[in-house]
């Protein structure tokens, strides 16, 4: 038996070295992919995660110091600085571990400053104090070494361990100079400029102009919290910053253009260790100073309103009007206002104060006890605006000035025309069973009358029966609707638009008809005047748009921004708010003419002008109280100045508000011109100088309303 087999072949070497060439091409594969993932990952690192790392890392390792910019000036319309800064050197220290080391007591635990440490707090206050007395003005006020060290605030009960220090401010030339010269014997100094706040000793329309208080103050204003929002949102900018000692608009202009006036803060760029404490000063980016606001407002126009107002209270004090003296006359507001531009050329919220009060940061209580009543503008708000003897403040009802609006609704809502006669028997009935009645001021019996006579003799009655019962006649409840919508549109409770902040809207009443009685009586009471109370502003513009024919606008403070080159930045002109296109052309002619009351200030007035005196009562400590308001623009055609006058128990406008508003018309001739041709430019004999303008007057009239 035989056995076959199969022998294998013998192995050549090709299959083992194509297997190992495999296994090393997979190998070097894969080494050259992990290589290039590797270098992709470090590009990635490097240009597009390497910004947001280094910030990271930066922000780990230094910290931004904002130091706060020159603030910029308010200026009168003539380019009069009536809120200004002025620069001032202050030496600041960062505190570095040479004045805050710490030492452990291994058995209690307690850390305390090391013996080092304490010496070199009181050898650097020391020395200061020396160079202070050295090189300081003598008159100034003398630091000693615990003030200083108490600046120092070593225990950060105030600044965070980075924080600069504050030592003094208002350094003289000569310590700026040794300080700046010797800074390498001091770590941490820095010679920084800042800003003293000021305000016009003449005290020019300062509750208008505003006043500022320490950041730290302000926080809660909504206007900082949305600042600083937008600056986390915007950007990282460190000169956005605001710091707890920055002065900041609170109030008026300096509050509505805070950040045209603020300019950009700059910052020292502090390195700080573990602990957050300052360990070098790296970096410092200069301040950019403010930009200045240009008011419409004319200092000599806005000082003589002012002056106005102070003598006719006076007045009021000493002379007897129909019998009766007003010693609780004891405030007073004004508003002058271009017709054609919007430009406020005066507005006046008397008594005022001295704002210089606010620059100091805290306020003495018997300072405030003596602002508390009138610091704030009386001409937009009856909050803290001054109060009268009992009382009133400062928004008051329209009385009579309301009846040129009264007959131009009558007019366009068909109630009678241009022409219409009425005879006024000095008394109106209305109400249920006509159990009601209005009479007219005085018990006034007027007689046969058109409408512009109505407005003339300021007719009640013609106001109560023609439109007051005739609204309601054809709306029914919904009448109160109907007048509110015509007193908006002339800018009676709504915003003038001026910007201005803590603006009052004014108090309607006419809607609360259970108060009234029924929405009837609300109609009747509103007719004459007796069912809204508006602010001296909405007064100045609804005046404004009579004169204007319906035409509404706003307001204007300011004409004009310039950077600190005295470059224009931005500029304000005329802005319609709205137009009431209802009215037809006889309508205007008609109320015009009627406002011609006979009022003996301006007997001599050499202009035509159209004017409507009021008389409006409130009660106040269980007696109805007379106040004094008077509206007017000048001259009658093409005029150019609305004004608005209010005396809170001043008695009748005539005596009390029309005088003022004669003195200001006068003091705009002077400086402007009714005609266009400013007095003040004309060397005639006989020109009166705008501070005497109107002096001539007389303070008693011939109405009574």
């Amino acid at each position: 038996m035989s056995v076959f087999r199969k022998q294998a072949s013998p192995p050549d070497g090709k299959d083992s070295k194509s297997s190992l060439g495999l296994r090393l091409n997979v190998f070097f594969f894969s080494t050259f992919v992990i290589f290039c993932v590797i270098i992709i990952r470090l590009a990635v690192v490097q240009f597009v995660e390497g910004p947001n790392l280094k910030e990271v890392e930066t922000s780990r390792d230094t910290k931004n110091v904002p130091l706060a910019a020159i603030r910029g000036s308010i200026r009168a319309a003539g380019g009069e600085e009536i809120a200004y800064s002025s620069p001032v050197q202050s030496l600041y220290i960062t505190l570095t571990k040479e004045y805050i080391a710490k030492s452990t007591d291994k058995k209690t635990g307690e850390t305390s400053f090391t013996p080092e440490a304490r010496a070199n707090v009181y050898a650097l206050a020391n020395n200061l104090v020396e160079n202070f007395n050295k090189y300081g003005d003598p008159n100034g006020e003398k630091l000693t070494v615990n003030d200083v060290i108490n600046s120092l605030d070593l225990k950060f009960k105030k600044y965070s361990g980075f924080m600069a220090r504050r030592i003094k401010a208002g350094l003289t030339p000569k310590e700026v100079a040794y300080f700046m010269e010797h800074k390498e014997e001091y770590p941490g100094l820095e010679v920084v400029e800042e800003s003293n706040r000021h305000y016009n000793k003449d005290t020019v329309a300062v509750q208008t102009v505003g006043y500022i208080k320490p950041f730290k103050s302000a926080g809660s204003l909504d206007i900082y919290k949305n600042i600083q929002n937008a600056m986390k949102k915007i950007d990282n900018d460190p000169g956005l910053t605001y710091k707890d000692d920055e002065f900041v608009g609170f109030d008026g202009l300096e509050l509505q253009y805070q950040r045209e006036l603020r300019g950009k803060n700059g910052y020292q760029v502090i390195s700080v260790n573990p602990q957050n404490m300052a360990e070098n000063i790296e970096n410092m980016v200069p301040p950019v100073k403010g930009n200045d606001v240009w008011m419409t407002i004319n200092k000599n126009i806005q000082l003589k309103t002012e002056q106005a107002i102070t003598e006719q209270i006076s007045w009021l004090h000493s002379h007897s009007v129909q019998g009766k003296t007003h010693p609780d006359a004891v405030t007073g507001y004004a508003v002058a206002m271009e017709v054609d531009t919007g430009n406020v050329v005066a507005m006046a919220s008397m008594p005022d104060y001295d704002t210089n009060v606010w620059t100091k940061g805290s306020l003495p209580t018997d300072v405030w006890n003596s602002i508390m009543n009138n610091y704030q503008n009386g001409t937009i708000n009856p909050i803290s605006s001054g109060v009268s003897g009992h009382g009133l403040q400062s928004v008051l009802l329209l009385g009579s000035t309301i009846k040129p609006l009264s007959v131009l609704i009558g007019l366009n809502e068909g109630f009678f025309s241009t022409s219409t006669t009425y005879q006024d028997k000095g008394i109106a009935y209305f109400g249920k069973n006509d159990k009601s009645s209005v009479r007219n001021a005085s018990g006034h019996v007027y007689g046969s009358m058109d409408p512009s006579r109505a407005i003339e003799k300021s007719s009640n009655v013609f106001m109560v029966d023609m439109v007051g019962k005739k609204l309601y006649e054809k709306y029914g409840n919904k009448g109160i609707g109907v007048w509110d919508k015509y007193m908006k549109e002339f800018g009676l409770g709504v915003s003038t638009q001026s910007g201005l902040p803590r603006e009052f809207l004014g108090q309607i009443n006419y809607t609360n008809t259970k108060a009234a009685g029924s929405a009837q009586a609300a109609l009747v009471y509103a007719s004459f005047g007796q069912q809204g109370s508006y602010t001296t502003l909405q007064l100045a513009q609804y005046a404004s748009t009579l004169a204007n024919e319906g035409v509404r606008i706003k307001p204007q403070l300011v004409s004009k921004i310039t950077d600190p080159d005295g470059k224009v930045v931005k500029t304000f002109g005329r802005e319609v708010i709205d137009e009431v296109t209802t009215f037809d052309k006889s309508f205007w002619r008609e109320i015009k003419k009627g406002m011609s009351s006979d009022v003996t200030a301006f007997s001599d007035f050499p202009y035509d002008f159209a004017r409507k005196t009021g008389t409006s009562q409130q009660s106040a400590k269980g007696d109805l109280r007379d106040n004094g308001v008077f509206i007017a623009f000048a001259p009658r055609e093409n005029p150019k100045l609305a004004v608005a006058v209010v005396i809170p128990e001043g008695g009748f406008g005539s005596n009390s508000a029309a005088p003022v508003a004669r003195k200001i018309f006068d003091a705009y001739d002077w400086e402007y011109g009714l005609d266009g041709v400013p007095k003040k430019s004309l060397k005639t004999e006989g020109a009166k100088d705008g501070a005497d303008a109107g002096k001539d007057s007389e303070n008693t009239a011939t109405t009574n309303n």
